[in-house]
Order: C-alpha cells, then sequence, then structure tokens
C-alpha cells in the first residue's frame, strides 16, 4: 500500500496484520481520487474509521488542509502514527483514538468538506455516523460524504432511510461499493 499522488507520492505505508482492517484497494483508491480530485486542495477531510490511514493520508498528500483522523483500535492508532510520520504529514493531520462517535463529539461544530466513512462491514455505523455527524453540526451544505461498503443493498437502504442525504453517485469496484452522498435542501447556519 502506498500514498499514489501529491507531496508524499510513492511512499510505502505501514499496514496492519490480521482481519480487523481490510485496506481500499490502490485501484480503488486511485479511481476514486480521480473522481474527486477538484474537491481536496484546501479542503477539511475526515477520515473516520481510518484504520492505517491511507485514505485521510492521500487525501494530505494531495492538498487538503487539515485531515481528521480516527480509529477505535489502539494497534491502527500505532500504524497510523508511524505513516503520519514516514509522508511527513504531521503539519496537516490530526489524530483520534476512540469511539467514532465520541470523536464526532469532539469535532462539533468543526466543518467538513470531505467525510470518507469506510466502517467494519456487518455493522450499523454508515447510518449511525451520518447521523451523529447532522447533530454535531459538522456537515456544511456542500459537504461530500463518500461511504464505502461491500454491503450496498443493505447500506443504500439505510442512507434512503436518512432524511435530507441524497445519494448523488454510487460506484463498484469488485466487492467494494462507493455511495458519494450529498445534505440536501438545507441552508448554512
Amino acid at each position: 500500500m502506498r500514498i499514489i499522488s501529491g507531496t508524499a507520492k510513492g511512499t510505502k505505508l505501514y499496514t496492519l496484520e490480521g482481519l480487523e482492517t481490510r485496506p481500499t484497494l490502490d485501484r480503488v483508491k486511485e479511481s476514486l481520487f480521480n473522481i474527486i480530485s477538484f474537491d481536496i486542495p484546501g479542503a477539511t477531510v475526515l477520515d473516520l474509521f481510518s484504520g492505517s490511514g491511507a485514505i485521510g493520508l492521500e487525501f494530505a498528500s494531495r492538498g487538503a488542509q487539515k485531515v481528521y483522523l480516527c480509529d477505535k483500535s489502539k494497534g491502527a492508532c500505532e500504524i497510523i502514527k508511524k505513516n503520519i510520520a514516514k509522508t511527513h504529514l504531521e503539519e496537516k493531520v490530526e489524530l483520534y483514538q476512540g469511539d467514532f462517535i465520541k470523536a464526532i463529539e469532539k469535532l462539533i461544530n468543526k466543518k467538513m468538506d470531505i467525510i470518507y466513512l469506510d466502517p467494519p462491514y456487518k455493522t450499523d455505523f454508515i447510518k449511525i455516523a451520518i447521523y451523529e455527524l447532522i447533530k454535531n453540526k459538522i456537515l456544511k451544505p456542500d459537504t461530500l460524504i463518500i461511504a464505502e461498503t461491500d454491503e450496498k443493498e443493505k447500506i443504500e437502504k439505510q442512507i434512503e432511510e436518512i432524511k435530507n442525504i441524497e445519494i448523488i453517485d454510487k460506484r463498484k469496484y469488485g466487492r467494494a461499493n462507493i455511495f458519494f452522498l450529498k445534505e440536501i435542501n438545507r441552508k448554512e447556519e
């Protein structure tokens, strides 16, 4: 696993051993970042289930102004710290270790431009996270939420149940399904 583009391009990242995390494949990551490349420079980004930190660090490498990473696993956070140091992106990246709901609460009223959600599969964490992001006023009227899952039908149904959240695009790459979401009918507070 490596950083694909930007200031840390080519940097090989440390990864987690075991089955608790599944890194986003480079081809999926490359396709995703090609789609959103113009949204990244100067953006404030939240990568809520960070694993090794590869997605959040890719955002930072490509010019995001600030990237917040969060993972509950102590082992994952140790790997993320090593990857932050290896990519020399310390000034752009802030790491929270702990439960994703508590991390969102710590970020209350901080407005994100892009939010990346890739929680453990077989959970309702995407739905719960979106509700928490709305409740804690993390979204701006044009915030892009990106959700990755292998449970397409289940997650699509859950997203459709959330008032004022709309699927604006979806892509499939092997097992990975990527949903692009926006909040609709909302004015800036």
